[in-house]
């Protein structure tokens, strides 16, 4: 799969799936036409960090990848929650890498021109609290020099930084891609203007989506920070209002507003944490529909989606992705639920 290949809008598909269960396969391009007016589509407009890092353990010589998977401090580059993998990259699968030295509090780390420290270890001896030295320009400076994007064994390339960028990304706030945006571009956009579909954003921390140990999975998402513009706000309000829909761009973009929300569906604008898991009985005060990727069953993406549909009926789903050949992970095809 090339840069081309994830940017071609032309060749991705799209399965819509209604309340009433009929769905249907179309090209990925006929989203612009999907909406009707007074609807808000809205999208999380984070970039993606370099959040993977090689270097050495310290105390033990040995070498470490560092992938930083949360905000330990809200907008401070210097204190994150991270995963820690042995020696290897990202063309093993995860959950064949070797396990890390043992972590305690206070080894150090070399990360290329970065030095970090390990603050505590948490509830599993792969995650764990770190604080890199320096400056805040320091650091800032060592990730874009030394980070990498986090990638996974199904994309054997290195990936560039922009290819994990989408059409809309702003401020680096996210450690792994808000995928669901790829199924963005500009015409679509133009489209949903022209056609009175409203569009919005907000800045969501997309964190990792896998730690490649089955026990910690089962614990993700981890607590996620976001930012709720005044502006958007108001455009649920306003749409909320008029009984017209919210459909999200992705799960991360659901965990925000779903965390911000007031029991009358208006969300709350400024910062906040998104904790928690979203899944079966969940109660969506917020968001109508969602455009997502192809996940599967047991994935804390697959979970929320529970809340928007019966069993029966994702079961259905997935085995219709299955047969008509649908693309998963990041760079895969899209799925709409308007249940």
């Amino acid at each position: 799969m090339t840069a081309d290949d994830r940017s071609d809008q032309r060749s991705a598909r799209l399965f819509v799936v209604e309340a009433d269960g009929i769905m249907r396969d179309l090209p990925r391009t006929r989203l612009a036409t999907l909406f009707d007016a007074g609807d808000l589509v809205v999208a999380n407009d984070a970039a993606t960090l370099p959040a993977s890092l090689h270097g050495t353990h310290v105390p033990s010589g040995k070498l470490i990848e560092i992938r930083l998977a949360g905000w330990r401090l809200l907008h401070d580059p210097r204190r994150f929650v991270a995963l820690a993998f042995g020696s290897g990259d990202h063309r093993t699968r995860t959950e064949d890498r070797l396990p890390p030295p043992s972590l305690s509090t206070g080894d150090h780390l070399r990360l290329g021109p970065l030095e970090a420290v390990v603050e505590r270890v948490l509830y599993h001896p792969l995650l764990f609290e770190l604080c890199f030295q320096g400056s805040r320009a320091a650091v800032l400076a060592g990730l874009a020099q030394h980070g990498r994007p986090i990638q996974y064994a199904h994309v054997p390339e290195p990936l560039a930084l922009w290819d994990v960028w989408t059409k809309i990304a702003a401020l680096p706030f996210a450690f792994e891609a808000p995928s669901a945006g790829f199924a963005l571009d500009w015409r679509t956009l133009q489209t949903w203007r022209q056609r009175d579909v409203g569009f919005a954003t907000l800045t969501h921390a997309a964190g990792v989506s896998s730690t490649g140990d089955p026990a910690l999975d089962s614990r993700l998402p981890l607590d996620e920070p976001y930012r709720i513009p005044e502006r958007t706000a108001a455009h649920v309000a306003q749409v909320k209002l008029r009984g017209s829909r919210i459909i999200a761009i992705g799960t991360s973009v659901v965990r925000a507003l779903e965390a911000a929300a007031d029991p009358d569906g208006s969300v709350r604008v400024g910062n906040g944490i998104a904790t928690g898991r979203i899944a079966r009985g969940t109660p969506l005060r917020v968001v109508d529909a969602i455009i997502t990727g192809v996940h599967q069953p047991g994935e804390s993406h697959f979970e929320l989606l529970r809340a928007f549909a019966d069993d029966g009926l994702l079961a259905k789903v997935s085995a219709a992705l299955t047969a008509c050949g649908y693309r998963a992970h990041e760079f895969g095809d899209s799925v709409l639920l308007n249940c």
